[in-house]
């Protein structure tokens, strides 16, 4: 696959590249990916997702876990579109930098721009936006790990 080639995946083509699976599948559409670089699209917040019934009865609103799981979730497919990384496990190791700026409710776009800053050896440091309505709703800056490329180059291992 040419690295710099910018793709568009739908929900199923999605579900080709990555392993979450409805109701925790945090994105609907990857409508700009370069592999290696970038990962931007978006997710409609339908009135009756499942964490809106819990998250607060009377004043529901997206989890602030589950924006950062958008973030990633979108992140990871600007590696797992790289050739042989294809339906690959990937795992977040670690978060930091998250601010959360506004309340994201049900029946707004939640619109997910993500950048690689490094990948080296199967780990990689991404720095992910939410937006609704043009209006930072959350972001952060966080580690993935892709542990099939990751333990090759472990010490652990040799």
């Amino acid at each position: 696959m040419d690295n710099n080639k910018n793709l568009h995946l739908n929900k199923k083509k999605i579900l080709e590249y990555q392993k979450n699976r409805e109701p925790f599948l945090m994105i609907d559409e990857a409508t700009d990916v370069v592999p290696g670089k970038k990962s931007n699209g978006y997710k409609d917040l339908k009135v009756d997702e499942w964490f809106f019934k819990v998250h607060w009865p009377g004043d529901p609103n997206m989890p602030g876990v589950l924006q950062i799981e958008s973030i990633v979730q979108m992140a990871s497919l600007s590696i797992l579109t790289l050739p042989n990384n294809k339906s690959k496990l990937m795992y977040i190791h670690s978060v930091e930098k998250v601010m959360f700026k506004k309340k994201i409710l049900p029946g707004e776009r939640l619109t997910i721009e993500t950048n690689v800053l490094n990948w080296k050896r199967g780990i990689g440091k991404f720095q992910g936006s939410a937006f609704v309505n043009k209006k930072l709703a959350c972001e952060a800056i966080f580690t993935l790990i892709l542990p099939d490329e990751f333990y090759k180059y472990s010490v652990r291992n040799k």
